[in-house]
């Protein structure tokens, strides 16, 4: 774990003159800066010094981040991207994709929302040298921007993730490979109010409510509820709310004891046969072992399988 007060002493590696034609922060060898100025560093000024000094001191080498950069992006469903590097400069062998970023986009938002944050201050000043937060949709009035990156090099293009809200929902844009600063923030911002236009946010089911009554052997009870314990916000095409569908699999025989709120299963949501959310379903009370004569009773009905 790393605090915000820390102290990063500042490497060759990481030393601003690395990084002649990139964007930086300006840190210089030897010095030491604060974690919370390099992640500014890094989110307003794009600075890539300040990746290889972070990198550094979270993992021990700008290598072995990459690593951990890579094992993150798997268990999130990254499947198209491999990192080598903190800063995203250009390597063969370092790749992503829009879709990708928008699911690292996504855990971002909601995983740590303190630190997503930072990514809407319009400017940081570090050893009296002010830079301007690149992403200029934050300056937009006609859109509640509030993120997210951009990114460019001569091989790549110019990039731009965007993330904007509008009431309760949020919208994620993704813009790869323009030939400009303009044209990426254009295009971000075509795609954003194409979806505020022609999506909503429906909130189908919420936590707590109950989905099912499924019978429960072994217990003191019958029946337990199922439901899920978090509100399932989904975006999907205007209008198409009715044509929900939604269906469960557990994962085994539901048996006594049961605590309240043990995930037993997962629920799906769906859109004209298609997958479009799922959540684990969870006991919404505590089901206690039943008696003996009950328990026997269960016990000779889950041998003959007559609980198929």
């Amino acid at each position: 774990n790393i605090s915000l007060d820390d102290e990063v002493k500042i490497s060759e590696n990481a030393w601003a003159k690395n990084f002649p034609d990139s964007s930086k922060m300006f840190i210089e060898v030897g010095t030491t800066v604060t974690v919370h100025d390099l992640l500014r560093g890094i989110i307003v000024q794009s600075g890539n010094d300040a990746c290889v000094a972070m990198a550094e001191h979270i993992a021990g080498s700008e290598s072995a981040f990459a690593s951990m950069m890579n094992a993150h992006a798997a268990n999130l469903g990254m499947n198209a991207s491999n990192f080598v590097n903190s800063h995203g400069l250009h390597d063969p062998d370092h790749y992503t994709s829009p879709r990708d970023m928008a699911t690292l986009s996504r855990a971002l938002v909601k995983e740590t929302p303190e630190m997503y944050k930072i990514y809407s201050e319009k400017e940081f000043t570090y050893n009296g040298i002010k830079q301007y937060n690149r992403n200029s949709l934050l300056w937009d009035q006609s859109l509640n921007v509030d993120g997210i990156k951009t990114g460019h090099t001569s091989d790549a293009g110019y990039s731009l993730i965007t993330s904007a809200t509008q009431g309760d929902m949020r919208l994620v844009s993704v813009v790869m490979g323009t030939d400009s600063e303009r044209a990426r923030k254009v295009e971000n911002k075509k795609l954003l109010r194409y979806g505020f236009r022609f999506y909503e946010t429906v909130t189908p089911y919420k936590a707590g409510d109950s989905f099912v009554s499924h019978r429960i052997y072994m217990g003191d009870r019958d029946t337990v509820d199922l439901g899920i314990n978090q509100s399932t916000p989904i975006t999907i095409p205007r209008g198409q709310v009715a044509n929900l569908e939604a269906n469960f699999e557990l994962d085994k025989s539901l048996e006594a004891p049961l605590a309240k709120g043990e995930v037993v299963g997962t629920l799906y949501i769906q859109l004209e046969g298609e997958d479009v959310a799922q959540y684990p379903l969870v006991t919404l009370q505590e089901v206690k072992e039943g008696g003996l004569f009950d328990r026997l009773l269960d016990y000779v009905t889950l041998q003959l399988g007559l609980n198929d």
